[in-house]
């Protein structure tokens, strides 16, 4: 590891005015032969769990010392890794690094669409969806419930931008996704290659989420196109949807997050399929429980009988008192009497 004392060290340059955009498209470049950068253990481990390639990597002195099997991973995978104290660091990119690391990784040639969907189930479509975080949260809730692809057309955010890693917890760097230039024709091809195609929109005449879902408007193979907050979808890409669907909400409430809006109905779309393809913590052998296939049936979970309490053996977390079952007190009128006899009250 190599120890920078000097902010205008040219072997930063990659992590130079993180917080000037503008300055920043100097540095990254283009889609396809720039750079990004990555911010904090979960998004670098991410990054390396996706083989793309890491250019080097940069550590505040306690988090190189505290993650030292990280570091070894990262030389492993052929990355300059070095070591700067916070006010180097802030002299560089901008802002106080108070996660204590940073990665340079580098951008590869995009996939075309029929690379990005082939073999996926479920796929998101975004239309201009031009915030970070809402982007990042977008793949985060992907990943999390069984969504294979996400397709974005020319107006949306950059899925790698470093707010949008963050906040994705690296998701953004293992979920499939790709730009496409026109969403009409990109919406009629998949309709013609069999997809269902689901417009979220909260307009009067879609159908609630909870019909769509039990009449198989949520089966795959299953698009959803979901637009930015404010705006939603334009009506030309509505009309290119076989179907509308909607979150039914109290009066008065317009509608919800985008990210949101599309963990819910994409809930409702995994509940359909009995939670299939769930990950490790849904298998038969793991102490929460479930089933030890997802193909022919529905897998239990939590609300099953089937389903294991968790160990506190397993999970030291569930040794706080806050996360034991509290134990049921003895009622008032239950208490042993004064004179010593037993009592013949009952507990209620």
């Amino acid at each position: 590891m190599e120890t920078i004392t000097d902010p205008t060290d040219p072997r930063l340059a990659d992590y130079r005015h993180l917080t000037d955009a503008a300055a920043r498209r100097s540095v990254e470049g283009d889609d396809a032969h720039g750079i990004f950068i990555v911010e904090g253990v979960l998004a670098v481990q991410q990054l390396l769990a996706s083989g793309r390639p890491v250019r080097s990597a940069v550590f505040t002195p306690p988090r190189a010392t505290a993650l030292r099997e990280l570091v070894l991973d990262l030389q492993r995978a052929g990355a300059a890794v070095m070591i700067a104290e916070r006010p180097v660091l802030a002299g560089v990119t901008g802002f106080d690094v108070h996660r204590g690391l940073l990665a340079s990784a580098a951008r590869t040639a995009p996939l075309s669409m029929a690379e990005v969907v082939h073999g996926a189930q479920r796929i998101v479509v975004l239309e201009e969806l031009n915030d970070h975080e809402n982007l990042g949260s977008v793949f985060r809730n992907a990943a999390a419930l069984g969504l294979d692809a996400v397709l974005l057309d020319e107006r949306s955010a950059d899925p790698l931008y470093r707010r949008s890693i963050r906040v994705s917890l690296g998701w953004a760097l293992r979920v499939p996704h790709t730009r496409v230039q026109s969403l009409p024709e990109s919406l009629a091809l998949l309709r013609s290659d069999g997809w269902s195609t689901v417009a979220l929109t909260p307009g009067a005449t879609s159908i609630p989420v909870d019909l769509a879902a039990t009449s198989g408007v949520l089966d795959d193979r299953l698009a959803l196109v979901i637009g930015a907050e404010g705006p939603g979808l334009c009506e030309q890409t509505m009309a290119s949807c076989e179907t509308r669907v909607r979150i039914p909400m109290q009066s008065g409430v317009d509608s919800l997050n985008v990210a949101t809006a599309l963990a819910v109905v994409a809930s409702f779309a995994a509940a359909r399929r009995g939670w299939a393809d769930r990950g490790p913590l849904f298998v038969e052998d793991h102490p929460i429980g479930g089933s030890s296939t997802n193909e022919g049936r529905r897998v239990s979970g939590y609300g099953s009988r089937r389903a294991r309490r968790p160990s506190r053996a397993q999970y030291p977390l569930l040794r706080h008192p806050c996360c034991r079952p509290r134990r049921r007190r003895r009622s008032p009128t239950a208490r042993a009497p004064v004179d010593g006899s037993r009592s013949s009250g009952r507990r209620r």
